[in-house]
């Protein structure tokens, strides 16, 4: 068994089914607890947009061990030296942002592999539990271990689709709406034909190339239809306005 719970993330999009996720933003990690608890497939834990330090994520990825739900975290930016710590983590998988070319593409997979398939420095820990895995069998695992998912996010990423899902070693294509709506001038407009048509575009290729899709994105049926196999509908702190605005809204 996976550590991180990869192999279970693995095997559920295999099922066919599509995986649900929770957006961690709070650096208790009782959130991602909840998060196993309440049956959610995986966690996105936003190292690129909330406050969350190393060691908070750290603590998020662990309070996943031993649940069904596995741990993706998002780094800041595609590069080596940031991916790198966040890998000796051991989460599920690492969502690289704004990536827009092959070229970037095959950074991205390279930062995440150990030579000669990439250029990751070796300083292993939690990720070989401590030792307790030998380091060849070690080796073996960190070949797909974790999942590289790149975002696509931007036109420049759309017109060059078709090269960057040649790169190998990418092991999930995820659609960023906002962001790729702003880069058409149209931040935020997710009902814009336009856009949508975008949205569509760059689905279908995906799912032609065979590389698993996912996104955080809402509705989760247009989603679906899409043919996304794993998809983030909801934040932590989401849930807790949600909650508040539905027991607010009916006090007397």
């Amino acid at each position: 068994m996976s550590i991180s719970n990869y192999d279970k993330f693995i095997s559920g999009i295999k099922t066919g089914r599509v995986l649900k996720g929770l957006i961690i933003s709070l650096n208790d990690l009782t959130v991602s607890e909840l998060a196993g608890e309440a049956g959610y497939d995986f966690t996105w834990i936003d190292m690129e947009h909330a406050p969350i330090t190393i060691e908070s994520a750290m603590k998020h990825i662990i309070a996943l061990k031993g649940t069904d739900c596995a741990p993706l975290v998002r780094v800041p930016w595609n590069r080596a030296e940031v991916i790198k710590p966040v890998l000796d983590l051991a989460p599920a998988g690492i969502i690289i942002p704004m990536v827009n070319s092959a070229e970037e593409a095959r950074a991205a997979v390279q930062a995440c592999r150990y030579p000669l398939k990439g250029i990751r420095g070796c300083g292993v820990r939690r990720a070989n539990r401590y030792g307790q895995t030998s380091f060849p069998d070690y080796l073996r695992i960190s070949e797909s271990e974790p999942m590289v998912i790149i975002q696509v996010e931007s036109m420049e990423a759309v017109k060059n689709l078709d090269e960057i899902l040649k790169v190998e070693g990418l092991g999930s294509i995820c659609v960023g709406p906002v962001d790729l709506s702003g880069s058409m001038g149209k931040l935020n407009q997710l009902d814009d034909p336009e856009v949508n048509k975008v949205f569509d575009e760059v689905c279908r290729k995906v799912k032609a190339s065979g590389i698993p899709l996912g996104t955080a994105g809402w509705p989760f049926e247009v989603w679906e239809k899409r043919g996304v196999n794993w998809i983030a509908l909801a934040s932590d702190y989401g849930g807790i306005i949600s909650q508040a605005k539905d027991i607010l809204g009916g006090r007397k």
